[in-house]
């Protein structure tokens, strides 16, 4: 950065206003406030139409974009100067006139396992409950774990394990980051490896947004850029976006990057699991969009286009 350059005064953090969300907000403030001691770091927390909706499934009432909306509207009109959000919550496409000024080191993407009863998914019994709020999860429990029974679950991380508590579920399904970002990793009782439920684009991975008139935001934003992270989620939003990817479309997409090589996997399903399409590529890690477009393809050519006209 050039000795010209002059943090700003004040900084306002949009967020939602869950444990989690204001636990990712936070790690960004103090990040921030490591790099720009000057600065004055501030959070603005919010509830969003996604948060006070909860008795009906994401993908019936518009998906997760749900969540940020609100958020936009701060950064829209100057409340807010950026918003952090999950990547996996993030629509495909950026609304015009906002942009990712970064996208952070990438927390655990795997699925998480969470049972008082059982040791792991193959432990439960013919006709037990389990609960998740995602298509994506709902998809590949189906196609492997037919005789088990999955239910919506919604609501914020703690609300979940009560209803898990409760007994309502034998097991939940939920993404391992957030567990371990909320201190709740003695609540694991297994990790899902990405071969038994490939992850959500994006999982793991923070993103923060700003308008895309503040080029001195994402100035200040590069530091906390993660290129290896950012070239796996976007190549895995490379895929998605082409396969019309929201909470509509039980999709799945997970890249890794090893030895210098970017390794790209998706599916397509069916919500009852019925029909699964699934594919990977290879290459250098800076091709990744063009990967995920290419698996997006492969996707469509194997019959993908079918299921997703089924859906629409």
């Amino acid at each position: 950065m050039s000795n010209s350059f002059t943090p700003p005064s004040k900084i306002t953090i949009a967020s939602r206003e869950s444990l989690l969300a204001m636990w990712q907000a936070n790690f960004i403030k103090d990040r921030l406030r490591e790099l720009y001691p000057q600065t004055e770091i501030n959070i603005l927390g919010m509830t969003t139409q996604g948060d006070q909706i909860l008795d009906v499934t994401l993908s019936k009432i518009g998906g997760k974009g749900l969540f940020i909306k609100e958020l936009e509207q701060a950064l829209e009109d100057g409340r807010a100067d950026i918003a952090v959000h999950s990547m996996k919550d993030v629509p495909m496409n950026m609304p015009p006139g906002f942009m990712l000024a970064a996208i952070t080191e990438r927390e655990d993407p795997r699925d998480a396992f969470v049972s008082n009863q059982y040791a792991h998914l193959e432990a439960l019994p013919k006709g037990s409950v389990v609960g998740t709020s995602s298509l994506r999860r709902e998809s590949q429990l189906r196609a492997r774990f037919p005789h088990l029974q999955v239910k919506p679950l919604r609501g914020n991380v703690q609300t979940r394990l009560r209803k898990l508590d409760e007994e309502q579920f034998a097991a939940i399904i939920l993404a391992a980051a957030g567990l371990k970002r909320l201190e709740l990793t003695y609540r694991i009782t297994s990790l899902l490896e990405p071969e038994l439920s490939l992850p959500a684009v994006g999982q793991g991975a923070l993103g923060i947004e700003c308008r895309d008139d503040r080029a001195d935001l994402a100035l200040l934003m590069q530091p906390l850029h993660h290129a290896e992270t950012a070239y796996c989620v976007e190549a895995e939003r490379a895929m998605s976006r082409m396969l019309g990817g929201s909470c509509q479309v039980p999709l799945g997409g997970y890249a890794e990057i090893a030895d210098g090589v970017l390794t790209l996997r998706g599916f397509v399903a069916n919500p009852d699991g019925s029909n699964m399409i699934s594919d990977e590529l290879c290459g250098k890690p800076e091709a990744g969009v063009t990967l995920g477009q290419q698996l997006a393809q492969n996707l469509i050519a194997q019959g993908a286009d079918k299921i997703l006209a089924a859906l629409a």
